[in-house]
């Protein structure tokens, strides 16, 4: 079993953070949300791993060969953005035709059993009930769970099962012929080259692929879904605050995660907080946060806030989004 992770997208939703970071790189609960997908396909028994990588690319590659240096893996570049489509048949080269393939993307987290997908003995979309089925690829499928269309943010959609970012294809062979034929007659939606196009082709080609309905999804692609999830993750850990003896006469209230060499004086922290290394924060209240790494906080109140890296504010309440290595004086 082959895993495609595409992590080229500059993440412009999440804009300031992704001008100098990966959104695929964020961390939830003191992990990136990449690390996460990587240790959920690891504990499914996959086996080989394609990263494709595009904008930040070289910080998505480190961090990988860093934190997973024993798995087995390469690195594709998507130079022009022009789909999902478009980043896996780019993976031609590297993957087998006859290979099985599971594709998620590089900032959704959702509790699956991947394990009971990757033994399907059919191909498998993962979808979900959403509110508005224009914002997103959408499956329609009868009682026997078999998808008989999928289209790409239709204007008028005849289905509400939105396609969450998981893919299990039994041949990648025939996927890619699916995709290469799009590729090569320009068959384009919304100027982009989709996955859901070339998974189309192979239905209407006598492919059989099953709807999978996922419970719980969260497609970090804005900070309020962050947010939300970094609560959920946080949730699932117990004491999750190590270095103990940064902290001093400070209230932690829990969930919360602490990294490494940070330091907390005369404050509040929690709940659902989440402090990057090196951080240092004095006389500060914090609830709903991330805090990225060497960042410094002094004298406020934080609420519902994501903050980036290399950041330092000093003074007031707010409710703030800031990208990293930015110096804001609020006093």
């Amino acid at each position: 079993m082959v895993a495609i992770i595409p992590v080229a997208g500059a993440g412009t939703k999440l804009r300031p953070h992704t001008y100098t970071q990966p959104k695929s790189l964020i961390p939830i609960a003191g992990k990136p949300l990449i690390g996460y997908i990587i240790d959920q396909l690891l504990d499914a028994g996959v086996e080989k791993f394609v990263f494709v990588i595009g904008y930040l690319g070289d910080k998505i590659r480190e961090y990988i060969d860093e934190s997973f240096p024993h798995i087995k893996k390469h690195y594709v570049i998507q130079q022009m953005r022009e789909g999902l489509g478009h980043a896996v048949w780019l993976t031609k080269d590297v993957i087998k035709p006859k290979e099985k393939v599971i594709i998620i993307l590089g900032d959704t987290i959702m509790d699956v059993d991947l394990k009971k997908i990757i033994k399907s003995s059919q191909s498998v979309i993962g979808v979900k009930k959403v509110e508005d089925p224009r914002l997103f690829g959408v499956a329609e499928f009868g009682n026997d769970n078999i998808i008989t269309r999928l289209s790409e943010k239709p204007r008028i959609p005849m289905s509400n099962m939105a396609m969450v970012g998981l893919y299990m294809v039994k041949n990648f062979g025939k996927l890619y012929q699916a995709i290469d034929y799009n590729i090569s007659n320009n068959i384009r939606t919304h100027n982009e080259f989709f996955l859901t196009d070339g998974l189309q082709k192979m239905i209407e080609e006598g492919e059989t692929i099953i709807a999978e309905k996922i419970d719980h999804w969260y497609d970090c692609g804005q900070k309020n879904i962050l947010l939300k999830t970094n609560k959920i993750m946080l949730q699932r850990l117990k004491n999750n605050y190590s270095n103990h003896e940064g902290l001093n006469n400070t209230i932690v209230i829990e969930p919360v995660h602490i990294g490494k060499n940070t330091i907390i004086r005369n404050s509040i922290i929690g709940p659902n907080v989440t402090i990057g290394d090196n951080a240092v924060v004095e006389y500060t209240i914090l609830r709903d946060c991330i805090i990225g790494n060497f960042t410094r906080l002094q004298d406020v109140v934080l609420d519902n806030s994501l903050i980036g890296s290399d950041s330092e504010i000093y003074g007031s309440t707010q409710s703030l989004s800031i990208g990293d290595n930015t110096e804001l004086d609020l006093r």
